[in-house]
């Protein structure tokens, strides 16, 4: 049933991406991707979050239902013994309102880098080569770190974020998506930044990005990582050397 819901959220999420996109492409037809754009208006605004929070629910709800899986299975077990039963969704709503707020900052990123010419707004691209490099080298030394070892660690270790952030009650579950949502977001918001160079609207790219992000949390291990972060970071280099 839970693993049902999450494909069939994930699935739609894909769809309106998909729908997006063709759209965006038809707009684009016989366009100058250079043409500059008039800044958007308010309600031009809340669509683009709306755009990047469906994006993050396709790309982070794979990779998360391990970990509401177990809090489902834990809230079973409880339920058995007698104490209340708490809603997976509740778990997941938090965990999704953790990257809603990355997409309120990716939304506003989007929109000053367009407005310093350095994002195209017609293909939501960077024509910016040594922006480019520099946000895969980001990405690459970010792989190294302790805080995104450590968060993906969290990641990794389903019952052990379960059983050692439990909170009791509806507020408590939401409390535990929403901690989990930003261990989450500690691990892969640089690699989500890379969407500015591949495209904000391209869908293999949005899918590359985000079968990296669940191979990450599905391996054990820290080689991995550190293979693509050596990989991200000679890209990067390559790209500004070549500026």
């Amino acid at each position: 049933m839970i693993v049902a819901a999450l494909a069939t959220v994930a699935a739609l999420a894909w769809l309106y991406l998909f729908l997006d996109a063709a759209d965006m492409t038809a707009a684009m037809a016989g366009m100058d991707r250079t043409m500059a754009m008039p800044p958007r208006a308010a309600i031009e605004l809340v669509l683009l979050f709306a755009m990047w929070w469906v994006m993050m629910v396709g790309m982070m709800l794979p990779g998360v239902a391990p970990v509401i899986l177990t809090f489902a299975t834990v809230n079973r077990n409880r339920q058995a013994r007698g104490e209340p039963y708490v809603p997976a969704a509740l778990f997941a709503a938090g965990y999704l309102l953790a990257w809603g707020g990355f997409s309120l900052v990716a939304t506003l990123a989007q929109e000053a880098l367009e407005r310093a010419a350095l994002l195209s707004p017609m293909d939501m691209t960077t024509n910016n080569r040594l922006l480019g490099g520099l946000l895969f080298v980001a990405a690459g030394l970010y792989q190294f770190t302790p805080i995104k070892l450590a968060c993906l660690q969290s990641c990794r270790s389903p019952l052990d974020f379960v059983l050692n952030h439990w909170r009791d009650g509806a507020g408590g579950a939401l409390r535990m998506g929403l901690t989990h949502g930003v261990h989450c977001l500690g691990c892969c918001w640089v690699l989500m930044l890379l969407l500015f160079v591949g495209g904000v609207m391209n869908l293999l790219w949005i899918a590359v990005l985000a079968i990296v992000v669940l191979i990450e949390k599905l391996s054990t291990g820290p080689w991995i990582g550190r293979a693509g972060g050596v990989l991200l970071i000679a890209y990067g280099a390559w790209l500004i050397a070549t500026y």
